[in-house]
């Protein structure tokens, strides 16, 4: 894995685009993924049954509303809970059924400020700024984790091409999120299997909850773990941190009867390596 690393990215600095490039690259994309949308419409799950909850929890997650983030402003992350609402008002009590694909975008739609959606953080080349709708991605990393402890199967996923903060009291892994940007940057989800999955979300003071529940018993547990983590530096003078995830598959027994790899997660640091260094470990 070193080797790899070493062959795809350690010749990558970090691109800076003009403002016309951005705009072009923005509206060729949107406009082939709306095309896109059209063309596979019948495959898209949108029947939503938010008055009743399949008996079958298969996996939950939850994750804190505010956090302590340096030089970040509170009040974008009051903003965020605002846009989570109204995302979780689209997209709650979901049913995808054998053969579907849920779309984040698909569902979400576009966040403007018609719509109710207030200015939040977003991430952008190694910083952040105020942007409206910002914040959305705590829904899709959510959605993402959740999706890794089940049968169904991750069609598309994003990663995050910077590691902008620390991840101080961090309970998942390094690369375990899925970063969304309307409507090319998308999550999407397929059921493979022979049974409908519910999807199911909800805020309350301190947490964004989230569920994927079933019409069927569990037949599998689900371990997400990280391997090879790696932080190199750069000719350019910059750190990338590296890694693999893995998933390890176990039946009702316990017995395991799959390790795979899930994604390789690669990321230009925007803070001091010797944190990172020090909380892994701490955490080996």
């Amino acid at each position: 894995m070193d080797d790899i690393y070493k062959k795809r990215y350690l010749s990558k600095k970090p691109r800076t685009r003009s403002a016309i490039r951005l705009f072009l690259g923005k509206s060729y994309f949107t406009w082939k993924r709306r095309l896109l949308w059209l063309k596979q419409s019948r495959n898209y799950a949108r029947k939503r049954e938010t008055s009743s909850l399949m008996l079958y929890l298969i996996t939950a997650h939850k994750t804190p509303l505010l956090r302590q983030l340096k030089n970040v402003d509170m009040w974008l992350q009051h903003n965020k809970i605002n846009n989570l609402k109204l995302a979780i008002d689209r997209i709650n009590g979901l049913v995808i059924a054998p053969g579907e694909t849920f779309s984040f975008w698909y569902l979400v739609g576009k966040p403007t400020r018609k719509k109710g959606y207030l200015e939040g953080m977003v991430l952008c080349n190694g910083s952040f700024k105020p942007g409206v709708g910002g914040g959305l991605c705590q829904l899709s990393n959510l959605i993402y984790w959740m999706t890794l402890h089940s049968p169904l199967t991750v069609k598309e996923r994003w990663r995050h091409n910077y590691d902008v903060f620390p991840d101080v009291n961090r309970t998942q892994p390094f690369g375990s999120g899925a970063t969304v940007v309307y409507n090319y940057v998308d999550l999407q989800i397929t059921n493979h299997t022979d049974t409908d999955y519910q999807l199911v979300l909800w805020l309350d003071e301190k947490f964004l909850h989230g569920e994927w529940r079933s019409q069927k018993a569990p037949l599998y547990t689900y371990e997400v773990y990280e391997k090879q983590h790696l932080i190199t530096q750069e000719w350019w003078g910059g750190y990338f941190r590296h890694n693999q995830l893995n998933r390890r598959i176990y039946d009702l027994n316990g017995q395991e009867i799959e390790d795979a790899a899930i994604s390789e997660n690669h990321a230009v640091m925007m803070y001091s390596p010797m944190l990172a260094s020090e909380i892994s470990r701490r955490r080996g």
